[in-house]
C-alpha cells in the first residue's frame, strides 16, 4: 500500500517533495550500480522510489534500461512505455524504447519510436544511428545510409554510425566506400575486432582472398570466440576450394555460438553441395526460426525445400523473401529455378521473373561505353569469344559446352576462358590445356574481370552458366564485349537486353513465344549437344527385358526433376506393363531420408516399394554403364533432362518425353526429335502414356532401336559435335558480320 494514503492534501504534497528529494540519492546509486552491471541492486532502488512515486520519470526510465540489460523485455517495454506517459516529449527516452522494440524483433516499432525521437531533437545523433539500424533490419540500407550521414554529420566521430554505415554500404555493393569506412573504424579504434571482421569480409566481397583472411586472422586474435570471424574465415576457405577448412571454420563458429546465422547457413550451403539435404533443412530451419527477417535464411530454406520436390513451398518462401527485400538477388534467381519445376508456369512467367532481376539488379549496373572498346572492325579475321563460366569442371554442364571449345576451328575462334570457381579437377585441367588463355576469373570482382575481358579484347562474349552457381552475369551487364550471347548451360533466357543472343532450336523455343524474350533468340541443330560416350562403353544391344521377364523403366535425373505429375503418370504405367521395374538414378538418394520420402509418393500411388529402385551416385563410367539394365527411359516434368537424355540416346536407350510450354520442359522433346525421334515425344500425359506401353510391348523393335541409336546420333547435326560446332561457329561469324556492318554504317559520313 503507498504510505501516503489516508493523509491529507497537504500531507501528501509535502510526502511527495520528501519522496522526491531522497529519491535524486537513490537514484544516483541506482545510476551507478546500473553503469556498473550491477543490475538487481540498481533495479531494487527504482522500485525503492516507486512505491511512493509511481510516476517518477527518471526512475521508470532506468528500471526500463535496467531490465532490458538482463533481457526482460517485455517488462522493459511495458515500463518504458509507462515512462513515456509520464514525458512524452524526451526524445532520450524515444530512442532507447527503440531499442528495446528492436531487441523484441519488432522493428517497424522500433523505426517509428526512432522516428519520434528525432522529430523532437532532429540533431540526435545517438537516434540517428538507431534508426540507421532499424532501417537495415527492414532492408532499407540506403535510406539507413541517409541516417547514418545525418548522424555523422552532428557527430564526425561517431564510431558507431561509422561503422554501422559501413555495414549498409556492404550491403549495397558500394565496397570501396566500405572499405573506407571501416578503415576509419580502425583508425579510431584499432583494437576493434568487429571492424577487422568487416574488413576482411569487404575484401571476400571484392574477391581478394589473401587479404580477407589476413583481416579475419586480426579480428580473431583481438577476439578469439568472435563466430562471425570464425564463420566469413570458412567462407573465404569455400571461395578459395579449401572445403575441409571451411567446414572445420564452421563448426568451430557453431561450437561458440550454435545458433549464429552467418554458420548455421553457410554450413547448410556445404550441406547442400554435399547431398546432406537433411542437415542443410535443419540449419535453415533454425535459421529461418531465430530471425523470421533474414532473406538469406528464407532463400535458402526454400532451396532446400525446392530440393524436396516441393516446389509450391519453395516459391512461397521466395515470395516471402522479395515481399522483405524486393532486390535480393538469391531470392530472384532461386524462384527463376523454382519456377522451371512448377507445372503451372509457362514462357510469359519464366521470362517475366527474369525481366524481374532485370530490374532489380542488372539494369541499376552502370555500361561500359562503347567508345572504350577496341575490336578491330574486320568481318573476316579470326574471332576471339570468351567463354565465362563456374563449370570448368567435373560437373553435367561441361558435357555440354566441352564438345564445342575442343571442337573450334582455331584458325577462325581463339578461345578465351574465365573460370568462374576455385574448384579444380582432371576436367579443368583438360580445359585449361585447350584455351588459347585462361583467366581465374573467381579471383576478381565484377569490374575487374569486365576490364580484364575489355583488355582481352574480345569480340564474342558468352554466358555459359545462365542463373546457375558461379555465373557473372552482373559482368555481362556492364557489357564488357561488343556481342554478347547465352548458351548451353542453362540457356533459358536471362532477361537482359545487354545479352544480344540466345542460342536455342525450334522445338526448345517455338516462333510463337520468341516475342517475350529479351534476346534474339538464334536457332542451333539443337538447344545442347554432347561430348560421345567414353570409349570404354560400349552398349549392350539386347534389351534386358529379353532376359528378365519384365520391362524396366529408368530416370536417371535429379530427385527435386521427380514432380506429383510425373510420379503419377510413371505409376499408371507401372501398373498396366505386367511385373515392370523402375531405376530411379541419382546422387541425392544417398540420402536415406530423400529415398524414404520418394518411395513414399510412390506407394501413395499404390506401388509396392519393390517395384521402385533407388541408385546413388557413381563415377560416370558406372553411371554410364547402369543404362544397360535400362529398357526405356522417362523423362521427367515439366523439368525436362538434358544431358540424361543425351546419355541414354547415346547408349541405346530411347526415351519417352512429354512437351510443355517453357524452355525447361522442351528440352528433351527437343533432342529426341533433333536426331528423328518424333514419335517419342508427347504432347499430353495421356499420349506419354500410351507411347510407353506401345513401346513396352515391342521387345525386337526396342533391341533393333538399341542397335541403330549410337550410329544415328553420329550422323545427325545436332548429336555430331564437330557438326554441331561448325553450326555455332556459323553463328558467330553471322553475329559478327552484322556488328561491324552496323558500326561501319553509324560512322559513315
Amino acid at each position: 500500500m503507498n504510505k501516503t494514503a489516508g493523509l491529507s492534501a497537504f500531507q501528501r504534497e509535502r510526502a511527495r517533495k520528501q519522496h522526491r528529494k531522497a529519491a535524486g540519492p537513490i537514484l544516483d546509486k541506482a545510476l551507478r550500480l546500473h553503469q556498473a552491471g550491477i543490475a538487481r541492486e540498481a533495479q531494487a532502488l527504482c522500485l525503492q522510489v516507486l512505491e511512493n512515486l509511481p510516476d517518477h520519470f527518471d526512475a521508470l526510465h532506468l528500471l526500463g534500461l535496467s531490465k532490458s540489460d538482463t533481457g526482460e523485455l517485455v517488462e522493459a517495454e511495458a515500463i518504458l512505455q509507462r515512462a513515456l506517459q509520464v514525458d512524452p516529449n524526451s526524445a532520450e527516452l524515444l530512442s532507447n524504447l527503440g531499442v528495446v522494440q528492436s531487441d523484441m524483433g519488432q522493428i517497424e516499432k522500433a523505426r517509428a519510436s526512432y522516428e519520434k525521437a528525432i522529430a523532437l531533437r532532429p540533431n540526435s545523433p545517438v537516434a540517428l544511428n538507431n534508426l540507421g539500424n532499424a532501417l537495415l533490419k527492414l532492408n532499407l540500407p540506403e535510406r539507413a545510409i541517409q541516417a547514418f550521414d545525418r548522424a555523422l554529420s552532428y557527430k564526425p566521430d561517431y564510431i558507431d554510425a561509422v561503422y554501422n554505415r559501413g555495414n549498409a554500404l556492404l550491403l549495397v555493393r558500394r565496397l570501396d566506400e566500405a572499405l573506407q569506412a571501416f578503415e576509419r573504424v580502425i583508425q579510431m579504434k584499432p583494437l576493434y575486432a568487429l571492424a577487422h571482421n568487416a574488413i576482411g569480409l569487404t575484401y571476400l566481397e571484392l574477391k581478394r582472398f589473401d587479404e580477407a583472411l589476413t583481416s579475419f586472422d586480426q579480428a580473431l586474435r583481438l577476439k578469439p570466440d568472435l563466430p562471425q570471424a570464425w564463420a566469413n574465415r570458412g567462407r573465404a576457405f569455400v571461395e578459395i576450394g579449401n572445403l575441409q577448412a571451411a567446414i572445420d571454420h564452421f563448426e568451430k563458429a557453431r561450437a561458440i555460438a550454435p545458433e549464429h546465422e552467418t554458420a548455421l547457413l553457410a554450413q547448410a550451403r556445404l550441406f547442400i553441395l554435399f547431398g546432406m539435404l537433411s542437415e542443410a533443412l535443419d540449419n535453415c530451419r533454425r535459421a529461418a526460426r531465430n530471425n523470421p527477417r533474414s532473406v538469406e535464411a528464407l532463400t535458402l530454406l526454400g532451396q532446400c525445400v525446392a530440393h524436396q520436390g516441393k516446389t509450391e513451398g519453395a516459391i512461397k518462401l521466395f515470395d516471402h523473401a522479395l515481399a522483405l527485400q524486393p532486390d535480393n538477388e538469391g531470392a530472384i534467381v532461386r524462384k527463376i529455378f523454382a519456377l522451371d519445376f512448377h507445372p503451372g508456369a509457362e514462357f510469359p512467367e519464366h521470362q517475366q521473373v527474369r525481366k524481374q532481376w532485370w530490374v532489380q539488379i542488372g539494369s541499376k549496373i552502370a555500361k561500359i561505353a562503347e567508345s572504350r572498346r577496341q575490336n578491330v572492325l574486320d568481318p573476316d579475321r579470326r574471332l576471339t569469344v570468351g567463354y565465362v563460366s563456374g563449370d570448368f569442371r567435373d560437373h553435367s554442364a561441361a558435357l555440354v559446352f566441352g564438345p564445342v571449345l575442343r571442337n573450334h576451328d582455331r584458325a577462325a575462334i581463339e578461345v578465351v576462358c574465365y573460370a568462374c570457381t576455385s574448384l579444380r579437377d582432371k576436367v579443368t585441367v583438360e580445359f585449361q590445356r585447350g584455351a588459347d588463355k585462361w583467366v581465374d576469373a573467381w579471383r576478381m570482382s565484377d569490374d575487374q574481370l569486365a576490364e580484364q575481358i575489355l583488355s582481352d579484347r574480345i569480340d564474342i562474349l558468352v554466358d555459359l552458366s545462365g542463373f546457375t552457381g558461379g555465373n557473372r552475369l552482373t559482368v555481362f551487364a556492364r557489357k564488357p564485349a561488343p556481342i554478347q550471347v547465352t548458351a548451353w548451360g542453362h540457356a533459358t533466357g536471362n532477361g537482359m537486353p545487354e545479352i544480344d543472343y540466345l542460342f536455342s532450336d525450334p522445338v526448345s523455343t517455338p516462333a510463337e513465344v520468341r516475342h517475350l524474350f529479351a534476346e534474339k533468340v538464334y536457332d542451333l541443330p539443337c538447344l545442347i549437344t554432347i561430348d560421345a560416350a567414353p570409349a570404354s562403353v560400349k552398349p549392350t544391344f539386347q534389351p534386358p527385358c529379353l532376359a528378365n521377364g519384365y520391362v524396366t523403366f529408368g530416370v536417371f535425373n535429379r530427385v527435386d526433376k521427380i514432380s506429383a505429375d510425373a510420379i503419377r503418370v510413371w505409376s499408371q504405367i507401372l501398373k498396366a506393363v505386367p511385373q515392370s521395374k523402375l531405376t530411379i538414378k541419382h546422387g541425392g538418394l544417398e540420402d536415406a531420408a530423400m529415398r524414404g520420402l520418394l518411395a513414399e509418393r510412390f506407394v501413395a500411388h499404390g506401388i509396392p516399394p519393390e517395384t521402385v529402385q533407388f541408385l546413388g551416385s557413381t563415377i560416370r563410367l558406372e553411371h554410364l554403364a547402369a543404362y544397360d539394365a535400362i529398357d526405356i527411359c522417362l523423362d521427367p516434368f515439366p523439368m525436362n533432362g538434358g544431358v540424361s537424355t543425351w546419355e541414354a540416346l547415346q547408349l541405346g536407350v530411347p526415351v519417352v518425353a512429354k512437351l510443355g510450354n517453357s524452355n525447361a520442359s522442351r528440352a528433351a522433346g527437343a533432342i529426341l526429335c533433333s536426331v528423328g525421334l518424333n514419335e517419342w515425344v508427347a504432347k499430353s500425359e495421356a499420349q506419354y502414356i500410351d507411347i510407353a506401353l506401345k513401346y513396352a510391348s515391342h521387345p525386337e523393335y526396342l533391341g533393333a532401336l538399341r542397335a541403330e541409336l549410337p550410329a544415328r546420333l553420329l550422323a545427325s547435326a545436332s548429336g555430331n559435335p564437330k557438326t554441331y560446332t561448325r553450326a555455332v561457329e556459323t553463328a558467330y561469324r553471322t553475329f559478327w558480320r552484322e556488328y561491324c556492318a552496323r558500326m561501319q554504317a553509324s560512322t559513315a559520313p
